[in-house]
């Protein structure tokens, strides 16, 4: 019997990825792919599958992918399962959700951990495990917030913005697996891009917030961006991140592989402290003419 739960996979050139992606839930009983108009075979492999492929064009300035897609699908149940194609949901968690959605619990949405793999490792320290984002809840009850980004830099997909959720969370026993950057280059080339997006957002991301104003769950994302951007003014912010993720969150015990992964850390945050500069810094003609003047 399928799960009365509709799945929810955002994705743009996924080949590799959506096929495994979509084995792993074939228990719900409706997935829909949301494609940022795909060069591969992205479209073609999710119909051959038995999902829905929607085609989605963003807009900078307008509503994300995740948003937009939970404001104008039709989806056909209240419950909502957001996945991305480099993840996979083991049977005992379908388990679990298939028991949490039929059952009339006072919950309006689930944390799901996240096993992180990095490299084909497992990585089970270095601040990424736990990972609890919230995947599960109920469609009428939750929205991803809405972060400006003007520039287009960070793409169409909400990465870093969380789920305000209208009502009470629950979290689930059963993590889902989560293959994020199989290669170094994957990783470098992703980062760049949030790097570009963190330096424009700066410290806005900390108070513009257009939804779920008073929320204890955004209040508590927004003290942790506060808390990153005061870090990010210390001499040496990347650094200081090395040695958060690899002493204090113990990323040593994670092997080559874990120095490797906070090393990468290390220089997204770098990334991110020279981009603030160059977009703070006044450009070389204005310096110029001020010199000239």
């Amino acid at each position: 019997m399928q799960v009365p739960v509709s799945v929810l996979i955002p994705a743009k050139n996924e080949e590799p990825q959506i096929v495994d992606c979509l084995k792993s839930i074939a228990w719900a009983d409706e997935v829909v792919v949301v494609d940022s108009q795909s060069t591969d075979r992205t479209a073609q492999l999710t119909e051959e599958h038995g999902a829905r492929c929607v085609q989605f064009r963003y807009s900078i300035g307008g509503p994300k992918k995740k948003n937009w897609a939970l404001e104008n699908v039709d989806f056909k149940h209240e419950w909502i399962l957001i996945v991305d194609a480099d993840e996979r949901i083991p049977e005992a968690l379908a388990k679990e959700i298939a028991q949490v959605v039929q059952e009339n619990r006072p919950e309006a949405g689930y944390y799901i951990n996240r096993r992180f793999h990095f490299l084909d490792r497992w990585i089970m320290h270095s601040g990424y495990y736990p990972s609890w984002n919230l995947r599960l809840f109920k469609r009428s009850l939750g929205r991803y917030e809405l972060l400006p980004d003007f520039s287009g830099r960070a793409g169409d997909n909400e990465v870093h913005e969380h789920v305000v959720l209208q009502g009470k969370a629950g979290r689930l026993r059963t993590p889902m697996d989560h293959y994020a950057y199989p290669t170094i280059e994957q990783f470098m080339e992703k980062h760049t891009r949030y790097a570009n997006w963190e330096a424009s957002l700066g410290k806005r991301a900390t108070s513009n917030i257009e939804n779920g104003a008073g929320n204890p769950m955004l209040l508590s994302t927004s003290a942790r961006r506060t808390l990153r951007q005061w870090a990010r003014c210390l001499p040496f912010p990347h650094w200081a991140r090395f040695f958060y993720h690899y002493f204090l969150r113990l990323g040593v015990l994670d092997g080559v592989t874990g120095y490797i992964l906070c090393h990468l850390l290390a220089e997204y945050e770098f990334l991110i402290w020279a981009k603030t500069r160059e977009l703070n810094e006044p450009k070389v003609t204005d310096r110029t003419r001020r010199w000239a003047g």
